[in-house]
C-alpha cells in the first residue's frame, strides 16, 4: 500500500504495508498502554489535572479505541466481491485518502488523541497528531508507545505546538486529506 506522509515541510510517499498488520499492532499498542497504565495515568495527572479515577478512564478509553478500530479494519477494509452486471468479476478495495491532521482536545490528552490516530491509521491514512499545547508529553509517550508497537513512523508523525500557529497552519494546509473533529478550528 502506498501512504502519505510530511518530512520536513514536504509531502513524502512511501510504500507501506502496515495496513494489513493494523489489527495486530492496535492490539500490542493496547496491551503496552494497559502494561504502562500507571505512567499514563501520571501523566494524565501532570499535565491535564485528572484525578486517578479520571485517569484510569482515561487510559481505558484509550485502550478500548485501539481494540475497537483495529477489529474494525480487519471487518471495514477487506476486499469485497461486487456482482457484476455482465458477469464480470468486480472488487471493491477501500483505501486511505492521505495524510489526516489530528488535532485532540486538552481534556482527554489520551482517549481522543489515540482514539483519533487509530481510527486515520486503521483506514490506511497518515496521520500528523497535533496533541493540545497543555498536553504534550502524554501526546509524545503515547506515539512513541504506537511506533514501539509496530506503527511505522513515516505513517504516524507528532506535531506539537501552539494551536493558534502550528495547530490552524497544519489544518488549513492544502495538502491534508482530513481531520476528524474534535480539536481542529477553522477561521
Amino acid at each position: 500500500m502506498t501512504t502519505t506522509a510530511i518530512r520536513n515541510g514536504t509531502i513524502v510517499t512511501a510504500d507501506l504495508t502496515y495496513k494489513a498488520d493494523v489489527l495486530i499492532e492496535t492490539r500490542r499498542a493496547a496491551d503496552l498502554l494497559e502494561a504502562r497504565m500507571p505512567q499514563f495515568i501520571a501523566l494524565c495527572t501532570r499535565e491535564a489535572g485528572k484525578s486517578i479515577p479520571d485517569g484510569v478512564a482515561e487510559v481505558r478509553e484509550a485502550v478500548d479505541f485501539l481494540r475497537y478500530y483495529g477489529a474494525q479494519a480487519r471487518k471495514l477494509f477487506a476486499p469485497e466481491a461486487l456482482p457484476g452486471p455482465t458477469g464480470e468479476s468486480n472488487t471493491l478495495h477501500l483505501s486511505g485518502r492521505g495524510v489526516f491532521v489530528c488535532i485532540s482536545p486538552w481534556n482527554f490528552p489520551l482517549a481522543i488523541f489515540t482514539g483519533q490516530i487509530a481510527a486515520a491509521l486503521m483506514a490506511g491514512n497518515a496521520v500528523l497528531a497535533k496533541p493540545a499545547e497543555q498536553t504534550p508529553l502524554v501526546a509524545a509517550i503515547a506515539v512513541r508507545l504506537l511506533h514501539e508497537a509496530g506503527v511505522p513512523p513515516p505513517a504516524l508523525q507528532l506535531l506539537p505546538g501552539q494551536g493558534g500557529t502550528v495547530g490552524a497552519l497544519a489544518g488549513q494546509h492544502q495538502r491534508r486529506h482530513g481531520d476528524p473533529p474534535p480539536g481542529l478550528t477553522r477561521r
